[in-house]
């Protein structure tokens, strides 16, 4: 904080990379703004925009008074030109509906600001933030310049869906978040789900790591131990076994290939020889081509 740098965290999505931020505003009794990134995110949704409605019954008011300030004139352009230098009063402060970005820098004590899941924005946005991740400041045609008076903490994070661009990076410290040790888990269980005794607490985290080392196309995070956890309470489970884990294992696996590999790690179900191969995730057209070919080629054999 100290260096007035952004940060960006980079892991596994549910590993508590938006957890961090939040605690870190209540750690130093900040307010958190929180902007949530997503394709086609633009400066409308981020920066500022124009209240036009506002704009325009202001117009419809003052119609008489412009008429007034425009007064005879020889023609559209005489006419056009003096209201072009009434500009500004359309264009000013208040009209401007004030996004996460230009909140953090004009917010008088400096905030958290939490640019969440970076990765999933385009890479013109990402061109976009540059000049506020270097210097606090966004440029404003209508306006100018606006700096911020003390700079806000901003934190990046990114699931790595896509490689971001090397001069964001460079604007910002890098912090790699993973997995919680078995150690720091059975922790954050106790801390957050209290009313799991230690003996459950203690299977339960072994279980979910014991999980993550599977090939699945989409490990258990954090926050869904955490659901487990507080699962098993509602149903009074004293300990975990196959017959509980099967019946609940909805609630951190979530696709159908990858609750059939857990089910046959713990012996839940039924075993399949292609259990450690990764699955297509539609994602990688190469690799669904050779799952295509694999299983024509058992066809026809």
């Amino acid at each position: 904080m100290k260096l007035d740098k952004p940060v960006l965290v980079e892991g596994p999505a549910g590993v508590g990379k938006t957890e961090l931020a939040k605690s870190l505003a209540a750690a130093t009794e900040r307010a958190l703004i929180r902007l949530q990134c997503y394709e086609g995110l633009d400066e409308a949704k981020a920066l500022y925009e124009w209240e036009y409605g506002k704009q325009l019954l202001y117009t419809q008011v003052l119609r008489e008074k412009i008429g007034e300030v425009l007064g005879p004139t020889g023609g559209l352009r005489e006419a056009a030109a003096k209201l072009r230098e009434q500009e500004d009063v359309f264009f000013s402060e208040n009209f401007l509906v004030e996004r996460p970005i230009l909140q953090a820098i004009t917010s008088e004590t400096p905030p958290v600001l939490l640019l969440d899941e970076i990765d999933r924005a385009d890479e013109e946005f990402e061109a976009f933030l540059l000049e506020f991740l270097s210097d606090y400041q966004v440029s404003i045609p209508e306006i100018g310049t606006v700096e911020a008076e003390h700079a806000p903490v901003v934190i990046l994070t990114s699931n790595r869906t896509r490689e971001l661009s090397e001069a964001l990076k460079r604007r910002c410290l890098h912090l790699q978040l993973d997995y919680p040790s078995p150690e720091v888990e059975l922790e954050i269980v106790r801390l957050k789900a209290p009313g799991v005794g230690d003996a459950l607490a203690q299977e339960l985290v072994e279980t979910i790591q014991e999980i993550r080392t599977l090939d699945l196309r989409k490990s258990p995070s954090i926050g869904e131990t955490l659901d487990w956890a507080r699962s098993l309470v509602v149903l009074g489970a004293p300990n975990l076994d196959k017959e509980l884990i099967e019946e609940t294992l909805s609630v951190i696996v979530k696709y159908d290939r990858d609750a059939e590999k857990v089910l046959a790690h713990v012996g839940g179900g039924p075993k399949r020889k292609d259990l450690g191969q990764k699955e297509p995730t539609g994602e990688n057209p190469h690799e669904a081509m050779y799952e295509m070919h694999r299983s024509t080629h058992k066809h026809t054999h």
